[in-house]
């Protein structure tokens, strides 16, 4: 059996590259392919989702596993968790995001064989950085179903993470202390999601001693705070649905987001792969016994 910094490892050779529609679009449905393959290996039922732009058709790849026998107050509402498959074009999206993609696909394999209370959704979300299209596709259509949600947890650059001094930046507006040290995970939900942030910061203290947690909760759908907004969970904040992020900060911490030095060797895998242990241990938690 693989151990999970092998897997990672892997993941990661087969994620990182250019992921763009326009400049890369190859790329793009190469890597959706390779999600949904690997989702359907770990035993989840994998389909896509379309999700129209420009002219064209894109895909968000959704895997979803169920209970195996259905509980007496009738189906709970799904627990999802999502992170995106595209890049800003020239980069090759490491920690942007294939590093998010890694940690849902560590998911599907830590949950493969779990009996689960609810269901479980994975969603890999084209187009984040195209004004969050896929999300955006994604959350309507739960609305026009009427689908509650018992959370969303977004996963969005979780692979950078230096300890020296200096290495982190406070966001602008946030009112909290911000370490100098960016060797933390940081998670930020809406008043909706305080529960689930709770959650998180319980499991990595449970789960995962040597993993700081940094937690923020919002008000409203974080308008005053625009740079608490900068991934998919903003769409489920907006629809009302609880959803937070989990992200090491993007730019105020990783040098080399958004450009072509953003490549596997910056990343930190100790630090990746004790985030894909609190969020398993997080989502197995929560699809067993949440309410």
């Amino acid at each position: 059996m693989l151990t999970q910094r092998l897997r990672i490892t892997r993941h990661l050779e087969h994620l990182v590259g250019e992921r763009h529609p326009e400049t890369s679009p190859h790329a793009l449905g190469k890597t959706a392919h390779y999600l949904s393959t690997q989702f359907a290996k770990a035993g989840w039922i994998s389909s896509y989702q379309s999700v129209s732009a420009w002219g064209n058709v894109y895909r968000n790849v959704v895997a979803a596993r169920y209970p195996d026998r259905p509980s007496k107050e009738g189906e709970l509402p799904p627990l999802l968790v999502g992170a995106h498959y595209d890049t800003v074009s020239g980069s090759p999206g490491a920690d942007d995001n294939a590093s998010g993609l890694v940690v849902l696909l560590e998911v599907a394999s830590k949950l493969s064989r779990q009996p689960l209370a609810r269901p479980v959704w994975l969603v890999a979300f084209c187009l984040e950085e195209q004004d969050r299209l896929g999300s955006q596709a994604f959350v309507a259509r739960l609305k026009a179903e009427r689908r509650e949600l018992a959370g969303a947890i977004i996963l969005e650059c979780v692979g950078f993470s230096k300890s020296e001094t200096g290495t982190q930046q406070a966001p602008p507006k946030v009112p909290i202390a911000v370490p100098t040290q960016g060797d933390f995970l940081a998670i930020v939900g809406n008043e909706t999601s305080q529960l689930l942030v709770r959650q998180l910061e319980l499991e990595a203290q449970r789960q995962v001693v040597r993993l700081k947690t940094l937690s923020l909760v919002v008000p409203g759908q974080g308008e005053a705070m625009p740079d608490t907004r900068r991934s998919d969970h903003a769409s489920f904040w907006d629809a009302g649905y609880p959803a937070v992020v989990l992200t090491d900060t993007a730019n105020f911490r990783n040098p080399h987001y958004h450009r072509e030095t953003d490549t596997v060797d910056t990343l930190n895998l100790e630090f990746l792969s004790n985030v894909a242990a609190t969020v398993s241990a997080t989502v197995l938690q929560i699809a067993r016994v949440w309410p």
